[in-house]
């Protein structure tokens, strides 16, 4: 209950004039996107000091005015009045001299440039630059006092400590833009590398077991009628896979959640499609984390897709064991290995980077190792995190 002489509220005890400033600033903190909080700026510094009109300016570093934010005008006004203001004038005086102009008469001042057509007329003028750790990029402006004839110097206290928050507040939006855009940047990498090793490599496969179907429609139609039905459920699992990745979903190797399935799938689908014959090992839990899972089997996927398409090997071995908090993964072959052009420049080649990028993103490590004739072994260990 609260008592009966009770104070109020810090805020009520603030002159109206700062009540009026916090307020304003109130409006405009936590807003994060840019657009919106250029246009809740121009508009609270208006009322704040009770002007007809005000505008926002961002400049770039050369001064040019960029965008051009308005507040107090309607669209059909702003529409008819035409393209962004060159910087003339007085507002191309505050722009040179980075500093506070306070106009009783914009018409009287000599570096009074006049209105282009259909402009409203004003005649008391506030300009405040706005900038944010030394750097200038922007200009507020403001026009008619509207309960005097002209802005006060106690206005423009107001608007200049204004103008300091709001700095912060467009630094903190361009921030959050630029966090966003890098999200995407990452996202788009996530998305390629996923494509590059589930979908493509699948289509890959499918198209290694119809490169001999005009042979086979001569010699073993049978044959080439089998190796047709299978890419075409090939096909159709991949089209399963892609609506499963547009929507979010896991992919079909982790219909289980097991990483021991999801291997034995991958190598049923090479040795469906190849003669390279497969063998598994593997000695993991069964209760993996799904995003470990699926790290590990694009890894694998990418892997046995590098040994069908280069290795000409006859055998692979597919060892997974979990040991000291680790997952190891290992996948070795007898064919012609790696060229050294290839197995050195492991970043700039797109499945080793992939492979790397996955183990190194789980706190792994990759590690490849081949030599001419004498097969290739990845060896990928994560920590086993998340379980």
């Amino acid at each position: 209950m609260a008592k009966p002489n009770a104070e109020p509220s810090g805020r009520g005890l603030l002159p109206p004039a700062v009540q009026a400033l916090d307020e304003a600033v109130r409006g405009i903190s936590g807003v994060l996107d840019r657009e919106q909080v250029l246009q809740l700026i121009v508009d609270r510094v208006r009322a704040l000091v009770h002007a007809e009109y005000a505008a926002l300016g961002i400049v770039d570093d050369e001064g040019r005015i960029t965008q051009f934010l308005t507040s107090g005008i309607s669209a059909e006004e702003r529409a008819a009045i035409g393209e962004l203001p060159h910087g003339h004038g007085l507002l191309g005086l505050i722009i040179r001299e980075n500093r506070s102009y306070r106009v009783p008469s914009i018409a009287a001042h000599p570096e009074s440039y006049g209105f282009p057509p259909n402009h409203p007329v004003m005649e008391s003028f506030l300009g405040v630059p706005v900038g944010i750790k030394g750097s200038a990029i922007g200009r507020l402006y403001l026009t008619e006092k509207q309960d005097a004839a002209e802005f006060s110097a106690e206005d423009q206290a107001l608007v200049e400590t204004f103008a300091l928050h709001a700095g912060i507040a467009i630094e903190n939006a361009r921030l959050h833009d630029e966090v966003q855009r890098l999200a995407i940047v990452d996202e788009r990498d996530r998305i390629s590398r996923d494509l590059h090793d589930s979908v493509i490599q699948m289509i890959y496969a499918v198209t290694l077991s119809l490169d001999d179907i005009p042979d086979l429609v001569a010699s073993d139609p049978d044959e080439a009628r089998r190796r047709a039905d299978h890419a075409v459920d090939a096909l159709n699992g991949v089209i399963r896979e892609i609506r499963q990745f547009i929507f979010g979903l896991r992919p079909v190797l982790l219909d289980s959640g097991t990483l021991t399935d999801g291997l034995v799938a991958l190598a049923d689908e090479l040795q469906r499609n190849t003669a390279t014959q497969i063998g598994i090992e593997t000695d993991v839990p069964d209760d993996l984390p799904l995003t470990l899972v699926a790290d590990l089997l694009s890894v694998a996927r990418e892997a046995l897709a590098n040994v069908a398409r280069h290795a000409s090997a006859a055998h692979a071995q597919i060892h997974a064991t979990a040991a000291d908090g680790k997952i190891r993964l290992e996948i070795a072959d007898d064919g012609r290995g790696m060229p050294p052009t290839v197995r050195n420049q492991q970043h700039g080649h797109n499945g080793l980077a992939n492979m790397r990028a996955r183990a190194e993103g789980r706190g792994g490590t990759f590690e490849v190792v081949s030599a001419p004739e004498a097969g290739t072994r990845i060896v990928v260990t994560v920590p086993l995190s998340g379980r």
